[in-house]
């Protein structure tokens, strides 16, 4: 089995090898799942676990997998999942809600085939040391996502941990789940998104040499090379975005599609205009925030047409952080 720890603000290699290993952990609390898009329902899950290790004085730790265990499960079946998170803003995003440890276990067709109680005893509680074990209402786990809330209460009885089973999460009447907030991405509505999410929608690769056609119209750009060519990519259109540089926030407007006014081969781009900031970007990694869909894209008959529409674009931004 090949896990990754996270702990204390660092993220570790994988550790490999078939044998297991017992963590330098105290007893834990812990709570599982895929945790994609870390939204308000997984934020939900992972807060009742940590109240509870705050409560018997556990260490709290959160795992994952990687990949999505959809796409070891469901890759030869023609579908595709589209993920809300990178492992890299997965592992930011979980440890800045202040659990002690993170643990991403590499997810393959093998550990896919272990039986439940394989599953629990040998990394829950071997290899973790778990006394509490927090799940959400429709977690599935082991061989066919046979286990459930009662056959982990079973297995707790047996092994001596306790379960608690976290109830389904709604805002204004809907349910929260990362299928609907891939939807709603899809169709650019990115302020209910981040209201189910509980934090805007991060696009993040690294900066990769473009046609500086935005500098030629007086709006230089970063072209994002995906950090995970996976990641979902919201409807193609402008958005107001914010983005970190060296401490410092700031305003950008992105483009993501397919550049109709000067179309290239290779699926949707993503380029952002960062208000203030000139300077070049080229081999750094950068994260963006999307706060606000502007408008979709348009082919312009000319340069110019272009260039006053940028303009307005970047009036938007203003007035949409305003």
């Amino acid at each position: 089995m090949q896990i990754a720890v996270y702990q204390n603000r660092q993220l570790q290699p994988y550790r490999e090898g078939a044998a297991f290993f017992r963590l330098p952990a105290a007893d834990s609390a812990v709570t599982i799942g895929s945790f994609d898009g870390v939204h308000l329902g997984h934020r939900k899950i992972i807060s009742s676990m940590l109240e509870t290790a705050r409560q018997q004085s556990l260490q709290s730790v959160v795992v994952t997998f990687d990949p999505h265990p959809r796409l070891v499960l469901k890759g030869g079946d023609g579908e595709k999942l589209e993920i809300l998170t990178t492992i890299e803003e997965k592992i930011g995003q979980i440890a800045s809600l202040g659990v002690d440890m993170l643990v991403v276990v590499r997810f393959t067709p093998d550990l896919a085939s272990w039986s439940s109680e394989t599953f629990i005893g040998e990394l829950l509680v071997r290899t973790l040391s778990a006394k509490q074990v927090t799940v959400g209402y429709d977690h599935g786990f082991g061989r066919d996502r046979s286990g459930s809330g009662a056959t982990l209460a079973e297995l707790g009885a047996a092994y001596g941990f306790a379960v608690q089973v976290v109830g389904e999460l709604r805002i204004d009447g809907a349910h929260v789940s990362s299928t609907r907030i891939r939807a709603l991405l899809h169709n650019g509505e990115i302020a209910a998104a981040n209201s189910f999410l509980g934090a805007p929608y991060m696009v993040s690769g690294k900066v990769v040499d473009g046609r500086k056609l935005g500098r030629l119209l007086g709006f230089p750009t970063v072209n994002l090379r995906l950090s995970d060519p996976g990641k979902l990519l919201p409807r193609s259109g402008v958005y107001a975005a914010t983005t970190s540089i060296d401490g410092y926030r700031y305003k950008a407007m992105m483009n993501i599609g397919n550049r109709p006014s000067f179309p290239s081969e290779g699926g949707k781009s993503v380029e952002a205009h960062i208000l203030g900031y000139s300077a070049m970007l080229y081999g750094r990694d950068m994260r963006f925030s999307l706060h606000g869909f502007l408008r979709d894209e348009v082919k312009f008959a000319s340069l110019s047409a272009l260039r006053l529409q940028l303009e307005k674009d970047k009036k938007s931004v203003e007035l949409f952080f305003e």
